[in-house]
């Protein structure tokens, strides 16, 4: 069969069909590729068709796709046979477990399956692609493609390349997740956690330490994020956030307040992520929510989360 003149909008396969799997479907499929769904369990292979229709639609409510539901889910197929979902692709997204031991076997399979010059992206949300993909003979195509969740409401993609990973690569990667409609950033080299996680933790940290320490309610401290930074974090980021805070830019800022930061840092702790501690959050967090209601939030949010992208998609960048 003769591989697709354009790369961009050839056939994806998602390997790996739960949550994370499912979204990107929606990603791929949303962008105009054929995407193959595959997963070993085939409970959860045949159930991803009717939950994928349902995200569609809510996000036909939103104008979030730009065709029917329909015309949309028509190009996912859900495929058990994973050398026939690999067939002429030009990319795979990976999101199997998360160990070690799960990426190198099924990179092994990846590797020797699919087409030579597909990409093989891994979804992994910690694991440097240099822990499985070392022996490898096709290693230089091999790359980490985290995503945020879900991807079909949170765009942002990091890209980080192994010590292997050819610069060719990388760029197609980016143009192709761009494509995707997505907003993918690259690392230069490999770290633990990449970007996101790890912004993520230093701002968990503080946020468990200040409720340790008895500072806050877990709530309130939801609420300075909810009610005060993310508000601006929501269409900018940290350093565009103190570029504008100060009337000559990043460096007023610095100079303003660098020294009750590097003050404020001095005096932060790693948190310990006892069972204590945690539990006391937990705690709090049942006396608002019960963990039978945390699905029906959770969909919440992703309307929530719907309502956001809609009007970024629609707002002006300046």
């Amino acid at each position: 069969m003769q591989r697709p003149s354009s790369p961009e909008r050839g056939p994806v396969a998602i390997v790996g069909a739960g949550l994370i799997g499912r979204a990107w479907a929606i990603v791929f499929a949303r962008a105009g590729h054929p995407v193959r769904l595959h997963d070993m369990d085939l409970h959860t292979l045949h159930s991803s068709h009717a939950y994928i229709e349902a995200r569609l639609g809510e996000l036909a409510e939103f104008e979030l796709i730009d065709e029917a539901p329909g015309t949309v889910l028509a190009r996912i197929t859900c495929v058990a046979d994973l050398a026939e979902a690999l067939r002429d692709v030009v990319l795979v997204q990976e999101n199997v477990r998360e160990t070690v031991e799960a990426k190198i076997e099924i990179f092994s399979q990846l590797d020797a399956l699919a087409p030579k010059d597909a990409l093989l992206a891994s979804s992994t949300s910690w694991l440097p692609a240099s822990e499985f993909t070392k022996d490898l003979p096709g290693r230089a195509r091999c790359l980490v493609a985290h995503p945020t969740n879900p991807p079909y409401l949170i765009p942002l993609v990091e890209l980080c390349p192994a010590p292997w990973t050819s610069a060719d690569v990388m760029l197609r990667a980016h143009a192709l997740y761009s494509a995707a409609g997505q907003s993918p950033v690259t690392l230069s080299r490999e770290i633990y956690g990449f970007l996101l996680n790890r912004v993520q933790a230093a701002v968990l940290n503080e946020c468990f330490n200040l409720h340790e320490d008895g500072l806050a309610s877990a709530a309130d401290i939801d609420r300075v994020l909810k009610e005060g930074l993310a508000l601006r974090w929501s269409f900018m980021g940290p350093f565009e956030t103190i570029d504008l805070n100060a009337p000559a830019g990043v460096q007023d800022y610095a100079r303003r307040y660098g020294q009750q930061y590097r003050h404020t840092a001095a005096s932060q702790q790693t948190f310990s992520w006892s069972d204590e501690a945690v539990a006391r959050v937990d705690e709090e967090r049942r006396r608002t929510l019960e963990l039978e209601g945390i699905n029906q939030r959770s969909a919440w949010r992703d309307r929530r989360l719907m309502a956001l992208a809609a009007h970024k998609r629609h707002a002006p960048d300046a």
